[in-house]
């Protein structure tokens, strides 16, 4: 695996990136990766490198890149339940400050970023994300169609709310095939059927799954919600999802 560490040119400045593919001069789809509310650490990069593995080029960026580099706060090796509390209050405003304004205008940034990199293949490109970065995954799949073949979202921050800009608004407006895996109580029941009767209207190829016996964070091995047996169900997910989608292999 070769990696690289990159910087962004955005309309708000400069977003650094972390990125990972094969070895050997090959192009390969494109993968963007959006990172949970504790943003580009160990785990994510290990995650993106055990995709990329699979024929992808897998870029990760730092979505608080406008109050300094990844990590933009110190993290502990782990994040159990003593440290979360502080950790979550110094990222709390950053996290309110990422409109979806914001993410969108990101959005653009990133995926113009990603294809024109020569190690990229031409065509479609996925987009996948964790937390508050499912919520980015999909608007960036809703807001270009032409461009995303595949969203992937795992314990998904807010997708169906009462806000204009809630995420499901958009959702007639996706082309790509969807799967969502959930914790138990990431969403209600009745957001949960709203959301799946947006997707059917929509009449994409989606699955939406409550992975059982799981908490918000399941994928986060540096975490106290780290469920071994989720994060490989995730996989086994997401790798036909893009096996199917992502043309240039």
């Amino acid at each position: 695996m070769s990696t690289k560490t990159l910087q962004i040119p955005t309309a708000d400045g400069q977003a650094d990136a972390f990125a990972v593919f094969p070895d050997g001069g090959e192009r390969h789809p494109g993968v963007l990766l959006y990172p949970d509310a504790l943003g580009i650490r160990p785990v994510l990069k290990e995650m993106a490198r055990q995709l990329a593995e699979h024929g992808y080029y897998v870029l990760v960026p730092n979505i608080f890149y406008r109050h300094g580099p990844a990590p933009v706060v110190e993290l502990p090796e782990y994040i159990g339940e003593e440290a979360r509390p502080t950790v979550i209050a110094q990222l709390m405003p950053m996290i309110q400050a990422h409109t979806a304004e914001r993410a969108l205008r990101d959005a653009d940034a990133y995926l113009t970023f990603l294809t024109a990199q020569p190690e990229v293949s031409t065509g479609p490109v996925a987009t996948i994300g964790y937390c508050m970065g499912a919520v980015s995954a999909m608007r960036t799949a809703t807001a270009h169609p032409d461009k995303v073949a595949a969203v992937a979202g795992f314990h998904p921050g807010p997708l169906v709310t009462d806000a204009p800009d809630s995420p499901h608004h958009r959702v007639p407006e996706l082309t790509a095939q969807v799967h969502l895996g959930l914790a138990e109580g990431d969403m209600s029941p009745e957001a949960l059927t709203e959301l799946n009767q947006a997707l059917d209207t929509a009449g994409v190829g989606y699955t939406t799954e409550v992975y059982p016996g799981t908490v918000h964070g399941f994928t986060m091995s540096d975490t106290e919600a780290f469920n071994p047996a989720a994060l490989q169900h995730h996989w086994d997910c997401l790798l036909p999802l893009l096996d199917r989608t992502l043309a240039n292999r």
